[in-house]
Formats: C-alpha cells, sequence, structure tokens
C-alpha cells in the first residue's frame, strides 16, 4: 500500500457474532472485510478494522486484522476508544430468538460508542424476530443515533419503522455474502476439496456424472421430527435417481453430528449410484462458498447456505425454520419446499429432479435478479467509506 500512503488512515471497530467458527457468521465477516477494503481504495481512504471476537487469537490468524475480546468490558472500552467508529453487523444480531441477552449486548456496544463520540454504521442487518416489545426502543435508540443504517430484507426495515425509526434513514441491502469471491487458488483447492468427505464411496465421485446434492441441515425441532423429514425426503430423492449427496456443516461441530445423524437414518435406503457423505471444508468461509460453487443443486436450512448458492448460481431447495428463510427465498422470487413442521418426500424429489434436470434454464431465469444482490452488496462498504473519508483527523 506504498503507493496509497497520503491516504487517510480510519480505525473501525466491527461488532457481530465472530470467532464462533459459524460459517455464515465468518462469511459475513470475510464479505464486510473485503468490501470495505475494496471501497475504502476506491473512497481513497485506509479502513484498518478491528473486530471483536469470542477467539481473538484465531479471528486474527485467519482475518489478517487486529482483533479484540467481545465480552471483556475495559478491553472493548479501550478498543472502541481507539477506533473512529463502529460498524454493527451483519447477521441477525438484533432479535430475541436466541435468548433475552442478544439484543441488549448488541445495543450496549453501539450505545457505548455513540457515549464515546463515535459515528455508528449499522451494516446489513437482519431485524427481528423481537418478541419483547420492551426491547423495541433500546433498538430505536441506538438506530435514530447512527450516520448510516442498512438492513437485509424489506420486513426488518418495516419493523424498525414501526418502532419509530425513520422510514427515509433505513437502506435495504443484500446480505455482505452475495459479494463474497471465491478463494483466489479456487481452482487448486476444487481439486484437494474434491478428496475430502466422510462417508459413503457407492458412486458420487467427481467427474463420473452423478449430480451432486449440496445438503445444509440444522438440528432444530428437540424430538428431531423435522431430520426424520428431511431423511425421508432426501431418500426419496436418491431413490429416484443416482445423486451424490454431499452434506455441508455449516457451524461445527453441531451441524456436523447433525450431519451425521441424518446420513445414519439414510443407510440403506439409497438407490443404486447414489451415495452420501460429508464434507470437511474446514473454518474458511471462502472454501465453503467453494464447496457450494461443487453442487449441482443444494437443499438449505442454514440462511447462509442458500445465499451461498444464489452467490454461485446454484439452483437450490429452501426448508424454512424462520422467517428470514422465506424472506431471502422472496428476493429471489422463490418459495420454501418446506418447513421444519411439514416436508413431504414425494413434492421435494419431484422438484430436486426437476432442478437438476433443467439447471441451466433456473439459472437463466434468475440471472438478473441473483447479478443485482451481488451488486447492491457492496452499497454499505460504499456508503461507510464515503463517510470516514470525510471525517476529521483523530
Amino acid at each position: 500500500m506504498a503507493e496509497n500512503a497520503h491516504y487517510p488512515t480510519r480505525r473501525i471497530a466491527v461488532s457481530g457474532y465472530y470467532g464462533f467458527r459459524n460459517s455464515g457468521d465468518e462469511a459475513v465477516l470475510r464479505s464486510i472485510l473485503l468490501a470495505l477494503e475494496e471501497q475504502g481504495e476506491a473512497q481513497g481512504v485506509r479502513i484498518e478494522p478491528v473486530v471483536l471476537s469470542a477467539d481473538p487469537a484465531w479471528t486474527a490468524k485467519m482475518y489478517g486484522v487486529e482483533a479484540a475480546p467481545r465480552m471483556h468490558p475495559a478491553s472493548l472500552l479501550r478498543t472502541l476508544r481507539s477506533c473512529d467508529g463502529l460498524i454493527s453487523g451483519g447477521g441477525s444480531l438484533l432479535q430475541d430468538a436466541t435468548g433475552a441477552k442478544t439484543i441488549p449486548y448488541y445495543t450496549g456496544v453501539i450505545k457505548l460508542a455513540q457515549w464515546l463520540g463515535k459515528p455508528t454504521f449499522i451494516y446489513s442487518q437482519g431485524i427481528g424476530p423481537v418478541n419483547r416489545r420492551w426491547m423495541d426502543p433500546l433498538i430505536a435508540h441506538v438506530m435514530k443515533k447512527s450516520a448510516y443504517i442498512s438492513v437485509r430484507d424489506a420486513e426488518s426495515a418495516a419493523l424498525l419503522a414501526r418502532m419509530g425509526v425513520p422510514q427515509d434513514r433505513i437502506e435495504v441491502v443484500p446480505d455482505p455474502v452475495m459479494g463474497l469471491p471465491l478463494p483466489a487458488d479456487a481452482a487448486a483447492a476444487s481439486g484437494a476439496a474434491a478428496g475430502r468427505a466422510e462417508g459413503g464411496a457407492a458412486g458420487g465421485n467427481a467427474g463420473d456424472g452423478v449430480p451432486v446434492v449440496g445438503v445444509s441441515l440444522r438440528r432444530w425441532r428437540p424430538d428431531g421430527a423435522d431430520l426424520d423429514r428431511a431423511a425421508d425426503a432426501l431418500a426419496a430423492l436418491a431413490a429416484s435417481r443416482p445423486v451424490r449427496l454431499r452434506f455441508l456443516p455449516f457451524h461445527t461441530p453441531d451441524d456436523a453430528e447433525t450431519s451425521r445423524d441424518v446420513m445414519k437414518r439414510l443407510e440403506g435406503r439409497l438407490g443404486a449410484g447414489s451415495a452420501a457423505e460429508l464434507a470437511e471444508p474446514g473454518d474458511d468461509p471462502q472454501r465453503m462458498l467453494l464447496e457450494v460453487s461443487r453442487c449441482d443443486i443444494l437443499f438449505g436450512m442454514r440462511l447462509h447456505a442458500l445465499i451461498y448458492a444464489a452467490n454461485r448460481s446454484v439452483p437450490m431447495l429452501g426448508l424454512s425454520y424462520d422467517p428470514k428463510i422465506d424472506q431471502f427465498l422472496a428476493r429471489l422470487e422463490l418459495q420454501a419446499v418446506g418447513t421444519t413442521e411439514k416436508l413431504d418426500s414425494g413434492v421435494f424429489a419431484a422438484e430436486a429432479v426437476a432442478l437438476l434436470d433443467r439447471r441451466a434454464e433456473w439459472q437463466r431465469e434468475h440471472a438478473a435478479a441473483i447479478d443485482g444482490l451481488r451488486q447492491q452488496a457492496q452499497q454499505p462498504a460504499q456508503q461507510i467509506a464515503k463517510l470516514l473519508r470525510q471525517l476529521n483527523s483523530r
């Protein structure tokens, strides 16, 4: 960056669900960091991120950035004081489905930055569900005092508006991961990734002509009935034609355990030429994106599995467990094939076969929408870089 030595430098803290090795959230972070670098260069400002992480050492090594503990008050205060602003996002940070502490934590970090006189930027967040109405003022207060607000869907914007946030201040943009590129060594990595899998080897080797069906499942219902239905649906597909079911664990170790559970339920139920296996892409989100790019179609329950598929124009079937799944699919004019409460195995198999048979047609039909989302994914970084460029030097 010697040629950019004249650029002003802005340190920016980045708050989110980072350092937990959840592939979707790590992909959000990678996407934000790459977009900030690109847009900072375009705007003539050098942006130095400081990521608030559950595992600062791992985050610093993974992304080559400075990182600080997200739950250590003194360190958090010191980090925010040393920065020129705070980015909160992306992902589903402001929701209470995962517990009553999530919203107070993330709004508390934003409020602390604001108390210190730092501009705050909301980066492509998914807002809600918010079932505890007493949390609405916490969210509305920090939003109104933020320099820039972007959310990843119209429903999030509408919820903020109902809380009293002026609608004309809210920008609706895609999830940052729509802009995530493949790793630079994608060609070499593709060959290596093809050989790293756990599970059945009855067919499904790269280049054998058997289509690859990516599968991303998570445990949701305590009784496991949703996984039973998913296994039935996959068995129906694998019995109707040869397929290679490649399970993709987006959140380790939980999703890997769930995948093995479903694979066990599939034992003895796959048709001739079909196979099931578990991918091991590691912690790098771009490696998981590469795995998804190698699939012919994808059956996804994790939101970011579906976003990865859209990023790489892979036809998808979504299984809904949360409104955010339906909201994302709607942006591509798609509907979920089923939910965690209802999934018809015959309908699933028929729709999957149809996608496999008309993959190129699906890609043509959705190309414009996908290209639009990819381009719009850069908007938050562009706006934030512009605002940081305008700040007076500390």
